[in-house]
């Protein structure tokens, strides 16, 4: 094991080992103390505690100012042993917590704040806490004392402080690592099992809760005493120790010649028969017993006062400082030398102080005794130390007799000054009449660490902004970060108690300047009348925001111009016209509000003030049972006080409803508390961290979202509002159940809590043990052995394999129990006869989400005796997802280490591990099918015969066939409030419907481990035919986003509207919305023909208009007929159908039949020179042709386009289009319903992955395709017409077409249309869209353009533009050209980040460009999640495509023009790796590219890509070829 470097590694090994909670206090939660990086470390390796059993100590990183000891008290009290590490500064705030701590078994390590110059007045201030106080000072010393630390907080039941200066062992040699065998030793297991298997109960950390802990009396005759109510932490340790009085060689460096005498203890060997508090004599004889077992172990000696030199020395120093310069400099004296007769004394032991202990050990030959106290802050004329030496002496001996004693102050020394400050504190001391308080070194030092100034996160910021965009100038933060305050510290300033201070000031002075202003109407001291009527109207309304704020200007400017002494003196304060919005903030950050007493203050007063109260612990087991820290409860209690608007909201949970409590906290006419939550781990989380934690303390409940106004009762409204929709049902429940919300605080303060901490593993435990038990009553009766097959799956084969496997056990006789490996009960494993596990492999080698637990059980634990148990294991994964060679140990890896681990626990094969391969001719099942026999075999039930025939499984196709058309069972489905979800069968069929069902898997594993279902919700596509929609639609969608989805919108690369979040009571509200707005979603998913896409012109009006005018034809003619979607979706009250349009609708389907497609089938129309929609990547690509007046003659005809791949699995690959000809417009439609048709009779319906048009062309040859093609259609195609594509992306800013109309083309990164802080995008789309009359039109690129613009209207349009941030385009080409799909969290098919990520990766590169001159050189990047495509990554010139979580596959060689695939370049490859491949690329790219070459061609002209001229060679000659070798 290697060394130990230092004190404060050292220090943090012991507390990480001997605590079961560590609370690391922290200046920030990313700056690290001394501590910090140690625990950090010590938990990555996983290490377990040695108090713990075999479980790791949780780590509690806590922030310095906001009273983090706080923390301590739940775990203490809970039977949980803690420790704190801690920079001394945070130890005086701490006082009236350390009183109460002092008395249970809790351990602060705290370094003293140094820099060279440490300063112990910290220390001094808190000696008289009640707990023991132990110094170290070299690295060997910091080890041992933390070890004693622990030792006599276990055995004591004390609270123990060990403090050091880490400046003083810099330069000490490395030490070896504690041995864990006398760590155990030392700390007593007897007494720290009692105390972990105590519960010493108790809510209030403000006031005492009587703990105290109590050893064993033997000086009384027995007695019969009752139990103490109060855990008991007896000393064990009783006996009478002796040990020899030395200091250690290895621990100091200080040799002892002093006397040596035996210093005795108490001793306890009878029985005890009472009991009583533990005294400081007990702390010491404890301790003296821990160091003599320390000595017996190591040969190091420790006493509670070190006493260093010769045993007839007559001057001595007491330092309570840092002693190791005079350490150095005493160590080197001769014999003759004026320092040979001095001894060095420290404290050991601080607290206690046992004078006795010291006065025995001092050499009668001393007379003087010189005390250096090293503290800066001096707060009384006499030092501490000197007072308790002082009294110690003169207590053991007559005064004459007792030894001069002169107090110094040490102050910094260099170290080349260590022998002048000596020599002058010797002849001060040896001075007829010495000085007392002699200043020894410098008072202060210009070096020294300045005070840390609070700041705010940049995380926080969010809210800031917001309050900036409500309230603008309106605007007053009173404790605002950086305001100038005289004579006040800054940490003081933002202090929220502070600021209220400041603001009731700050009313009173307004409310005098109201009465003056009323004064002044009446005066007749103006020059002019005008004031007065002014002045009158408005003191009149001085007190409403609104009215005040809108005569204040005219009011000014009637003072101004009247000029008289009265207007100057009221022009003086003319800020005061202004109605304020009045805010101060709560911040655990930088205001942190001590015992939420700013919160109660305001409050009790009444006043008219709002209090943001930010929170940013993240949801956690511990945070949601530290009732004392979580500031939602805040709520409840503001709420109980009835005069209050409260509200709980979460920037990114609800922006809306951000907005909308803070603009009702601001129309409240009383106190309002706004509890906001922003949860980090580090103050450099990024946004994507906030988001994640956000949802998941929402959705399960930890953080409700709500608004409180206790005036609307008078308006007749309900005064609480649930804004929190998955919590919704529970919470209306409780709220029925208790009647009364204001009494719930009183009722039970910490109910939340409870709620939280109860809710998770109880009830996971209990439905593992029903769903088990069920089945074992269910085989009750049943003969046969018993099999269980546990299964984990991600994306459901192995699920569907391992079913199947259940079956075939039962048909041959056996019990058999399927259930996921997540779904068991661990404890029940070794009593299991014949098991069966099946995993499929998931990210870089790991478990599948429902089999992560059961592993983790299984992997942590030896104590499992599976001697009995039979079992196999059969493993699905694919040999060459991860190409490199040293990543093959990822294949297959959770079958081969669950296969192995059992082995390990004693279990015994019934037949070796099945590996799945999809590499294999027939994937998983060519494995699987050698596999299965031989566990039939082992169990002895392969040769049963008459088994019956497997029922086939259940298809697409088959699914389709037996919907009647469209409807399964989907209706009964929205009917079932018991789940959030829908059946397998209907979610398939809804995807005709335009819906697909999703879950959010930013959310999936809390769910999981609380036992609740995933969080289901819906997507919704529309059909929006071209991506035109009116200003109207666009207002609709908007409100549709905020009433029945996450409140955003998705612009997809299929130029529509796509809505997230929609729960399935929201559905079919949602899809009538959209049916009111005359759109539809019917056909925008599933195996039909989906929106049309079209290029959204902005130069050619008229042309644009033709070619939308055929895209809307071919929309029409090839909507499916079937009338399910009226019958499910759009029914009124009375039950009747409603239409979109006009036309009957049928029950039959005369163009797709009852089966419709075998795949998904997608039409575009590129106008060049603009390839925009990626006219090459579909089904069917129209290229418009213009005729010589410049409108539309027809269209080349491109066909077999498509995206979607599977990862490694080569028969399948992307495909740019084959060219069959010309078409007239007119014909178009008919010629896209033959070619349709064609695919709906040809393409491959036994296999989804083989279905697409792609396929079909080439298995028949695209000539042969073209045939069947004409020969449906009964006419031939023309030759194709020329034409040119210049680029595939968006031209962005203002253009005018030929009919003088302006359009505005804008960049909305991904498509993602939401409000944030720094970008209120959507409420400016919504202002722009009330005023705007022309009309939206989507970008393929997922990109907005505005149309049909007026000259009229420019400056309107332009002023909201500017207004809204919408018209900076001042964005690297790069970002401009880039896209990516929705991926997580709610595609179930993303295997990585996407669109989240993107926008950071290129944040990443931008500096990269910038340095290569590269910003304004358009590079098309693309990302997707997953390899089927939505982003088109294939043609773009780099794109991303994820594998895994945080790895992507790299592809480079796409054609600018959108006319070329790409080719891998890299597999598998990490930000790291990606950010230094591009940097290389683009350095390269800028220096020897051609003049006018593109990135894409660059790439290939330089052989570092070759390029792919088809789908059908798009795996050969990849850059990076994949290995065959097996793991």
């Amino acid at each position: 094991m290697a060394s130990i470097l230092n004190a404060s590694e050292a220090v943090a090994r012991i507390a990480y080992a001997s605590s079961d909670v560590v609370l690391s206090v922290q200046p920030a939660l990313d700056t690290d103390s001394p501590f910090s990086a140690h625990l950090r470390g010590l938990a990555l390796q996983r290490k377990p505690s040695s108090v713990s059993g075999k479980k790791q100590p949780e780590i509690v990183h806590l922030r310095q100012n906001t009273d983090p000891f706080v923390s301590a008290f739940g775990p203490l009290r809970s039977g949980l042993l803690v420790s704190v590490t801690t920079p001394s500064s945070s130890l005086l705030p701490a006082v009236p917590h350390l009183y109460k701590l002092a008395n249970y078994p809790i351990v602060i390590h705290a370094a003293l704040d140094s820099n060279g110059y440490p300063d112990f007045s910290e220390i001094s201030a808190i000696r008289q806490c009640g707990f023991a106080f132990l110094q170290s000072e070299t690295s060997q010393e910091a080890q041992d004392i933390a070890i004693s630390a622990h030792a006599l907080a276990t055995r004591t039941g004390k609270g123990v402080i060990h403090f050091f200066d880490l400046h003083n062992s810099k330069h000490d040699p490395p030490i070896e690592p504690e041995r864990a065998s006398l760590l155990e030793d030392l700390l007593d297991a007897g007494n720290i099992r009692e105390y972990q298997n105590s519960r010493i109960g108790g809510l209030s950390i403000y006031t005492d809760d009587g703990h105290q802990p109590m050893t064993m009396d033997t000086s009384s005759p027995p007695i019969a005493v009752p139990a103490p109510t109060t855990n008991v932490v007896a000393s064990k340790e009783q006996s009478k120790e002796t040990s020899r009085d030395a200091s250690s060689a290895g621990s100091s460096e200080r040799e002892s010649s002093a006397d040596s005498r035996p210093t005795a203890s108490s001793a306890s060997s009878v029985e005890p028969v009472a009991m009583r508090p533990v005294s400081s004599q007990d702390v010491l004889d404890t301790l003296l017993h821990i160091w003599s077992k320390l000595e017996a172990a190591t040969g190091r000696v420790y006493q509670p006062f070190e006493v260093t030199g010769p045993a007839d020395a007559e001057s001595a120093l007491f330092i309570f400082g840092s002693t190791g310069i005079f350490v150095d400099e005493l160590k080197n004296t001769t014999a003759n030398s004026d320092y040979a007769k001095i001894l060095l004394i420290t404290a050991r032991l601080y607290r206690p102080w046992l004078g006795a202990t010291l006065t025995e050990r001092l050499p009668s030959s001393v007379k003087r005794i010189a005390v250096l106290e090293q503290i800066r802050k001096k707060t009384t004329k006499w030092g501490h130390v000197l007072m308790d030496l002082l009294i110690s002496v003169r207590a053991t001996g007559s005064p004459a007799s007792a030894p001069l004693i002169v107090g110094h102050q040490l102050g910094f020394l260099e170290p080349a000054t260590i022998r002048q400050a000596l020599r002058g504190i010797l002849q001060n001391l040896q001075s007829p009449e010495p000085i007392q308080n002699l200043e020894i070194g410098a008072s202060s030092r210009t070096n020294l660490q300045k005070a840390t100034k609070p700041e705010q996160p940049k995380v926080e910021s969010a809210y800031m902004k917001i309050l900036d965009q409500v309230f603008a100038e309106r605007l007053y933060v009173a404790n605002r970060l950086g305001e100038a305050h005289a004579g006040i510290s800054a940490s003081v300033a933002v202090n929220p108690e502070f600021g209220f201070g400041s603001l009731l000031a700050r009313t009173e002075h307004r409310t005098r300047f109201v009465g003056e202003a009323q004064e002044a109407a009446k005066s007749r001291e103006f020059i002019t009348e005008a004031p007065k009527s002014w002045l009158s109207k408005w003191s009149l309304g001085a007190n409403d925001a609104q009215k005040a704020n809108a005569l204040a200007p005219e009011v000014i400017a009637r003072l101004s111009t009247d000029g008289s002494p009265l207007a100057r003196n009221l022009l003086s304060s003319k800020g005061l016209f202004f109605k304020e919005s009045q805010w101060l903030i709560g911040s655990d950050a930088w205001a942190y509000d001590l015992a939420n007493s700013g919160v109660h203050h305001v409050l009790a007063s009444g006043v008219n003030v709002n209090m943001l109260i930010i929170d940013s612990q993240p949801y956690s087991e511990r945070a949601a049972s530290d009732a004392s820290r979580r500031k939602k409860d805040i709520g409840l209690y503001a709420m109980n006080f009835g005069n209050a608007y409260v509200a709980s909201v979460a920037v990114y949970g609800s922006y809306t409803q951000v907005l909308e409590a803070m603009i009702e906290a601001d129309k409240f006419n009383g106190p309002s508390v706004v509890v906001a939550y922003l949860p980090y781990n580090r103050e450099s989380d990024s946004p994507l961290t906030v988001l994640q934690e956000t949802k998941k303390a929402i959705d399960l409940g930890y953080w409700p979202l709500y608004r409180w106004n206790p005036n609307n009762e008078d308006e007749g409204e309900p005064n609480f509002s649930l804004d929190s929709e998955h919590i919704k049902k529970e919470l209306e429940e409780f709220l029925r159940r208790d009647n009364q919300l204001t009494q719930i605080m009183n009722r039970n303060p910490s109910f939340a809590a409870n709620l939280s901490e109860s809710y998770g593993t109880e009830v996971r435990a209990a439905q593992k043990r029903s769903a088990k038990d069920a089945y074992e009553q269910m085989l009750e009766g049943l003969y046969g052995a018993p099999l269980t097959i546990l299964f984990a799956s991600d994306n459901g084969n192995t699920e569907s394999l391992a079913k199947r496997l259940g079956s075939r056990g039962k048909a041959r006789g056996l019990k058999t129990i399927v259930m996921a490996m997540d779904d068991y009960p661990i404890e029940d494993l070794a009593s299991e006869e014949n098991v069966v596990m099946l995993t499929s492999t998931a990210g870089q080698g790991e478990f599948p989400q429902n089999g992560r637990a059961f592993w983790e059980a299984v992997k942590g634990t030896g104590e499992i005796d599976l001697t009995n148990v039979n079992y196999s294991v059969f493993a699905l994964g694919d040999s060459h997802y991860w190409p490199r060679k040293e990543d093959k140990i990822y294949y297959n890896k959770p079958g081969k280490d669950l296969d192995a681990r059992i082995a390990f626990l004693g279990g015994k094969r019934l037949a070796d591990v099945g590996l799945g391969d999809d590499q294999d001719p027939d994937a998983y099942q060519t494995g699987y099918a050698e596999w299965e026999p031989k566990l039939w075999a082992a169990l002895n039930v392969d040769k049963v015969e008459g088994l019956p025939e497997e029922p086939p499984q259940l298809t697409n196709e088959d699914i389709k066939i037996q919907s009647n058309f469209l409807r399964g069972t989907i209706e009964e489905g929205l009917q079932d409030t018991s789940t959030g979800s829908i059946s397998a069968s209907d979610s398939q069929l809804t995807k005709f419907h335009g819906t697909y069902m999703q879950d959010d898997r930013d959310l999936r594993d809390e769910r999981k481990a609380q036992g609740l279902e995933p969080a289901y919700s819906f997507m919704i596509r529309c059909r929006l035919n071209g991506g035109v929609a009116s200003t109207d639609q666009w207002l609709k969608m908007d409100s549709i986003s905020s009433d029945c989805g996450n409140e955003t919108m998705k612009l997809t690369t299929r130029q529509t509207f796509q809505f997230h979040g929609v729960i399935k009571g929201k559905l079919k509200p949602a899809m009538r919305a959209i049916n009111k707005a005359l759109m539809t979603t019917i056909a925008a998913c599933g195996d039909v023909n989906r929106n049309v896409m079209v290029s959204p012109s902005q130069t050619k009006s008229a042309y644009h208009k033709d070619v939308h005018q055929v895209s809307a034809k071919i929309s029409d003619h090839l909507l499916p007929a079937t009338t399910a979607y009226h019958e499910i979706w759009l029914k009124d009250e009375n039950d009747k159908k409603t239409q979109v349009a006009g036309n009957a609708i049928v029950d039959n389907e005369p163009m797709y039949g009852p089966t419709y497609l075998p795949r998904k089938f997608k039409i575009t129309i590129a106008i060049p020179p603009n390839n925009d929609t990626d006219v090459y990547a579909h089904d069917v690509g129209l290229i418009a042709i213009k005729n010589d007046e410049g409108r539309l003659a027809g269209f080349n005809v491109l066909v077999g386009g498509g995206m979607g791949v599977t990862h490694n699995n080569k028969k399948t690959y992307p495909r740019t289009g084959s060219m069959l000809g010309y078409v007239p417009a007119e014909k178009t439609h008919i010629v896209c319903e033959k070619i349709m048709l064609v695919q709906r009779d040809n393409g491959d319906r036994t296999n989804r992955k083989h279905a697409r048009l792609k396929y079909t062309i080439d298995d028949m040859g695209a000539d042969v395709f073209k045939g069947k093609v004409e020969d449906l259609w009964g006419e031939n195609f023309d030759s194709p017409k020329p034409f040119h594509f210049d680029s595939n992306i968006d031209t962005f800013g203002w253009a005018k077409d030929e009919e003088g109309m302006n359009h505005f083309t804008m960049f909305i990164e991904n498509g993602r249309v939401e409000d944030t802080p720094e970008f209120p995008m959507r409420t400016g789309l919504r202002e722009i869209a009330k005023v705007h009359k022309g009309e939206f039109r989507l970008t393929p690129n997922q990109h907005l353009c505005l149309s049909n613009i007026p000259d009229s209207d420019k400056d309107t349009i332009n002023g909201l533009l500017k207004k809204y941030k919408l018209d900076n385009l001042q964005l690297s080409a790069l970002r401009l050209s880039s896209s990516a799909c929705v991926a997580f969290p709610t595609c179930g098919l993303a295997m990585a980040e996407s669109e989240r990520y993107l926008p950071e990766l290129i944040t990443k590169l931008e500096q990269c460009l910038e340095d290569n001159g590269l910003r304004q050189d358009s590079i098309v990047m693309r990302m997707t999640g997953c390899p089927n495509g939505c982003a088109r990554p294939w043609l773009a010139e780099v794109a991303f495509v994820g594998k895994a979580y945080g790895a992507y596959n790299m592809y480079l060689g796409g054609g600018y023009h959108g006319q070329r695939l790409n080719k891998l370049y890299r597999s598998s490859i990490q930000e790291e790796e990606i950010l230094e491949i591009m940097k290389e690329l683009l350095g390269r790219y800028a220096k020897e590219r051609n003049e006018g070459e593109r990135f894409g061609d660059f790439v290939i002209r330089m052989g570092i890509i070759k390029e792919t001229t088809e789908g059908k060679t798009f795996h050969d000659d990849v850059a990076e070829e994949e290995s065959d070798e097996e793991a």
